[in-house]
């Protein structure tokens, strides 16, 4: 494997599938399979997952909330709704996993501590972060490049519906471009969207590579932790 250990990021909106709300049990599955294939191969996996499918806190203070800390929270508690239905579906396949969260919340997770992270993964658990960064005003991308450079991972992986980086919206132009490798300067100075500027800075300056690829396509994940050209490569 080129890659011993690995943070996973997933988008919650991933998790709708075909679906308005909430969670297709399809996709829960087919992302439980991809994990364990990896796992299988020896690799050490973390997973961060966002609550976009739930509740987002950007959309409700656009939907009239005045509170943005409190829309952020609630936006928290989405993620570790996700976080315990993939633990779940891991679980079914006869993985050992890890609910670790930014907040407490004894009855169903461990509280967020760095070296027990570690201690989990090196174990061979998968280890999912819940609950962002436990921090209004930050994303879930920032909580997945900070708890990626807490544990050393080797790389961070955003799983997305895209196939990588492109030089435009791919879903919006059809004359867009995809790159297979590019580095953090080119991506500001194109101004491209890899991940919010605080993500991409936490990785930057922690030369933490990013590669962002299609999470639904079958087989993309294991390709990707063997080393193969799988979706675009940032350094």
């Amino acid at each position: 494997m080129r890659y011993k250990r690995i943070l996973l990021k997933l988008s919650g909106e991933a998790l709708l599938g075909t679906k308005s709300y909430g969670i297709d049990p399809d996709v829960l599955e087919q992302y439980a399979e991809e994990i364990k294939m990896v796992v299988d191969h020896g690799v050490e996996v973390a997973v961060v997952i966002g609550g976009g499918n739930i509740f987002r806190g950007v959309q409700g203070v656009e939907g009239g909330m005045d509170d943005r800390a409190q829309a952020d929270y609630m936006g928290m508690l989405a993620t570790v709704i996700n976080a315990m239905a993939l633990q779940g579906a891991l679980e079914k396949h006869g993985l050992y996993t890890r609910l670790l969260s930014a907040i407490k919340m004894e009855q169903i997770a461990e509280p967020f501590i760095r070296r027990r992270a570690v201690r989990h993964l090196e174990k061979g658990r998968v280890v999912i972060f819940g609950a962002g960064t436990g921090n209004p005003y930050f994303t879930t991308d920032t909580a997945a490049s900070l708890r990626a450079v807490e544990i050393e991972a080797d790389v961070l992986l955003k799983g997305t519906r895209v196939d990588g980086v492109y030089t435009a919206d791919p879903e919006k132009d059809s004359s867009a471009t995809r790159y297979d490798n590019i580095t953090f300067t080119e991506v500001i100075q194109r101004n491209l969207k890899v991940m919010d500027m605080t993500a991409f800075t936490l990785c930057q300056e922690n030369k933490l590579p990013i590669i962002v690829f299609d999470m639904n396509k079958r087989g993309n994940l294991l390709e990707l932790v063997q080393g193969n050209q799988v979706g675009t490569l940032v350094s």
